[in-house]
């Protein structure tokens, strides 16, 4: 819990109750939680949070270079507490995200978009994650 309020501290943050909650919900995962899925989480341990609040929250700790927005899912963002590069695999037959190193991909051809100057990209893969 300390940890988590010097973070916070540390990047402008007030730890107020409704944003450790949120907080906690977001970058204590490894999954890539939606809003909602923050608030339904966050809402166990501070009942009276609101919608506006969570919102407001995850812009901060995106803001601030804690959490990344990804619109990577049909319809929704989520939001990544990995804010390293990496790139992204879709398991079509569970919906589950999978983070992917940077470096297990080799990506070229931003040279060959002369009318575009290429700030970052990221590579979103789909299709069956093979069990082992």
């Amino acid at each position: 819990m300390k940890d988590l309020i010097a973070l916070l501290r540390s990047v402008g943050l007030q730890p107020t109750p409704q944003r450790l909650a949120v907080a906690r919900s977001v970058l204590g995962t490894t999954s890539h939680p939606s809003a909602d899925e923050v608030l339904e989480k966050a809402r166990r341990e501070c009942p009276t949070l609101s919608r506006a609040t969570v919102y407001n929250t995850l812009t901060r700790l995106a803001e601030r270079g804690l959490v990344r927005p990804q619109a990577i899912r049909e319809g929704a963002v989520v939001f990544d507490a990995h804010v390293e590069r990496h790139h992204h695999f879709i398991d079509e037959a569970t919906g589950k995200l999978y983070d992917v190193p940077w470096d297990a991909l080799d990506v070229s051809g931003a040279a060959n978009l002369p009318d575009y100057h290429v700030r970052e990209y990221q590579v979103v893969m789909r299709g069956r994650r093979r069990r082992s």
